[in-house]
């Protein structure tokens, strides 16, 4: 399967987090942020880090940023940055685009100009967003330690009408399903010999270690 690719606009703090993350976990990511102080001090971090301004089109075309799957703009300080990027991000034929916000004003505006995602950094740290991007099909993750956590997961279009005994997701992927979540009902009674459907939700406990691989 082939690696999704990362960009992340904005190398403050919580930008850091995120790029940090996703290189430490083996993923490819270009980072980018307009500032060179700050590029030389992330580029001790991050392979591949560029000093640019996102809000320009021909920068975007440059960068390549066309062929990333997924772009993370982490500019809330600026909202007219963020606008910018996000706008050209999409326009560019980005799949995803997640922003980072400051209040609910913007986080209306970003959903506006196309962001599919926007998160207050006060409600999600940037390690756990970027953990959550680790694998296609997240919904969310909680750590219960640096080596467990418990996630949601979608159920893969490869799994549709297959029971947890024929596909063996502890063995094969280190998943051990505690409940099966449906029409906003959670069962934690799972019957293993039921197929699984497309609107079900895998509750699972794993370990953290093997969320890139899942």
């Amino acid at each position: 399967m082939k690696k999704k690719t990362y960009a992340v606009f904005g190398l403050g703090r919580y930008g850091m987090a995120v790029a940090r993350e996703l290189v430490d976990n083996g993923m490819e990511v270009i980072a980018v942020d307009d500032n060179q102080d700050t590029v030389n001090d992330a580029a001790v971090y991050l392979p591949v880090c560029k000093c640019a301004d996102v809000t320009d089109a021909e920068v975007i075309e440059k960068l390549g940023i066309a062929e990333i799957d997924m772009v993370i703009i982490c500019m809330a300080g600026n909202l007219e940055a963020s606008v910018m990027a996000v706008t050209l991000c999409k326009e560019a034929g980005v799949k995803t685009v997640i922003a980072k916000c400051a209040n609910e004003m913007h986080q209306k505006i970003l959903q506006r100009v196309g962001a599919d995602k926007v998160v207050f950094p006060e409600n999600e740290s940037g390690i756990r967003l970027a953990k959550n991007l680790l694998s296609s099909g997240f919904i969310d993750m909680i750590s219960l330690s640096k080596e467990v956590s418990i996630v949601e997961i979608t159920v893969r279009d490869e799994w549709v009408g297959k029971n947890l005994i024929e596909l063996n997701l502890r063995k094969k992927h280190g998943l051990n399903i505690v409940a099966i979540k449906c029409d906003g009902e959670v069962n934690v009674n799972v019957n293993p010999e039921m197929p699984l459907d497309k609107a079900m939700t895998l509750i699972v406990i794993t370990n953290t270690a093997k969320l890139a691989s899942i």
